[in-house]
Parts: C-alpha cells; structure tokens; sequence
C-alpha cells in the first residue's frame, strides 16, 4: 500500500483508499452485454483497529452482472458485513464476516448455494502473474523437479522441466520447443530426456555439439528466457497471463524472439505486459500490430497516456 498509494494532493476529508475492478466478458466470446464486474476498494487501517498499519483493509467490494439496463449486484460488502445472491436469486446474508484484511469472494466457499460467486473466483485463481524468476544460483529453475503432468507454469517457474516434460513426452509435441530455441539461439537444441522420478532438461550449443549444458550451467538470460517460454507455449496457458518485466537479464538479440512468442501465445490467452523496453514493445508492434501505451508522470500520480478517467483510452489511443 505504501507503493501505490498515489502520494499527491487529495481534496480535504478525501480517504486514502485504491478501487480495483476486473471485468469479465461471456465465457461464449460474442458481443453481447452479458459481463460480470469485480470490485474492490481497500485502504489503510484505523489508528484504533487491530491491524498491521500499511496492510491493505477491504471496505467495500461488490461482483455485479451487467445485463440490459439493470446491472444486478452478486455480492456486496460494506465493511464487515456481506450479502449475496444465492442459486435462487434471492438475497441473504451470507453468514461469513471476513477479516479486513480478506475479501469476501475469497471467504466464502459454497459453490452450490453461490455458483456465481464460484465462477469468478476460479476464473481469478487461473490468472498467474510472472514478476519474479528467479535465476540464481539456488533458484528452482536450474533444480530438477518431480516428474508430474504439469501444463502449465507455476507463478516461480519451479515446475520447468516438467512443462518442457509435458510437452515432449506426454503431448508428444518438441517441434514447437526446437523452433523456438532455433529462432532465440542460432544452432543451439533443447534436450529433455525421459522423466523417471525427477524431469529436467539442458541445451547443446553449436559450438559445444558433444556436451549437454543442463540447467544449473545455463547463463542466467539462457534460462530466463526458457522460463519465459515454459510460460508462453505451455500446454495449457491460463485465463490470464501478466508478465512484469519479462526483458529483464535478456540479451537484446533475444527481445525480437520474445516478441514472436508473446504475440504467438496471444492467440491462446489473454496478456498483460510492464516493460521498460522501447525495443521490446517496438517488435510487438511489428510482428503482432500491438500499439504499447506510455505511462506517464503527472504531479505525482501514476498515469497511462490517453487514458480516461472512465476507463476508456482516446479514440487515437485505442
């Protein structure tokens, strides 16, 4: 909270709080006006109140489904307390008062009596977010793993080889892998041998034929790289992809190649993407038609270039 609260002037008596919301369209991908909204305000704790000082506190959160002209509310909190609709339509108290510090659609399990309260959380807990992978020394990327079906990438990237694994040897599917090592590194071959109790992989370069590199040799742009790409071609992509900073450690050369993988998985998912790259958000303008937005500073408030403050950019801008 004390990130991203923004730090500039506030009208007199103005709470300090942040509102998020996340919309989701119908599952059937038509135009139709059938979409649920979620949103959650949350602030800093009061002086008086038992609570951590910078931890954020939900006060209001609401799930509404948006049909015609009549928006009707699923869920809605003010502070402690929560009411929903249930199967039948009707409101109730649903008998659950979170902590501050919880939402409500998180706390509340009874997916018979709230199945649209169940939709939206299990479509959010698909949603995985890349800020972070690790490539030091004792990073779980260069470990081997245990040998699971895994389609699709843990948020620390620790199930790797298992991905690569579940490509190669359950999909039965390496030429999409070999591609895209032969477009990122020129002569170079990913090799996954047959998991037993553990999986892993390594790579041969060209100018090493007889010698496989495994992961905990890898340069630490090699293997960020190839958990960048365990995270855009696995089998199963999520909902929800968002990558924050994927350029870091990258050689420049591998920005483009980058580029042609988020595009490529882009087919399959929706993604979110930070970088403080020109170069990479240049490529993902030619090869996807994807037209980056700049955020900007204004008086200390955070902002993205274009944007309104309803929610929509400017028509030269979209």
């Amino acid at each position: 909270m004390e990130s991203a609260l923004w730090a500039g002037p506030r009208k007199k008596h103005e709470p300090t709080q942040i509102s998020l919301m996340a919309r989701f369209a119908s599952p059937t991908g038509d135009k139709s006006d059938d979409v649920f909204s979620y949103q959650v305000t949350v602030g800093l704790a009061s002086p008086d109140s038992a609570a951590f000082s910078l931890e954020p506190q939900v006060k209001e959160e609401a799930l509404t489904f948006h049909h015609g002209a009549r928006p009707m509310k699923l869920l809605e909190r003010k502070g402690p307390h929560v009411v929903a609709r249930d199967s039948k339509g009707l409101r109730v108290d649903v008998g659950v008062e979170p902590m501050a510090s919880e939402t409500a659609l998180g706390s509340i399990a009874e997916p018979e009596r709230f199945p649209d309260l169940e939709l939206i959380r299990r479509t959010l807990l698909d949603w995985r977010f890349y800020h972070v992978l690790r490539t030091d020394r004792d990073s779980p990327l260069r470990r081997p793993c245990l040998a699971v079906t895994s389609p699709t990438l843990s948020s620390d990237g620790s199930n790797l080889a298992a991905v690569f694994a579940t490509l190669v040897h359950i999909r039965q599917d390496s030429v999409g892998l070999q591609q895209m090592i032969r477009d990122a590194f020129a002569g170079a071959q990913l090799v996954v041998p047959p998991p037993e109790r553990t999986a892993s992989f390594g790579m041969i370069f060209p100018e090493f034929r007889g010698r496989v590199f495994d992961a905990s040799e890898l340069s630490d742009g090699t293997l960020r790289y190839l958990a960048l790409a365990g995270t855009l071609m696995a089998y199963r992509l999520p909902a929800f992809i968002a990558l924050n900073e994927p350029e870091t450690s990258l050689h420049p050369d591998l920005l483009a190649p980058l580029a042609r993988l988020i595009v490529q998985a882009s087919s399959r998912t929706q993604i979110w993407l930070v970088t403080h790259s020109e170069q990479l958000a240049a490529a993902l303008e030619k090869y996807g038609g994807i037209k980056p937005h700049t955020v900007v500073k204004n008086g200390g408030e955070t902002w993205i270039q274009g944007l309104k403050r309803v929610g929509d950019f400017d028509d030269d801008e979209a």
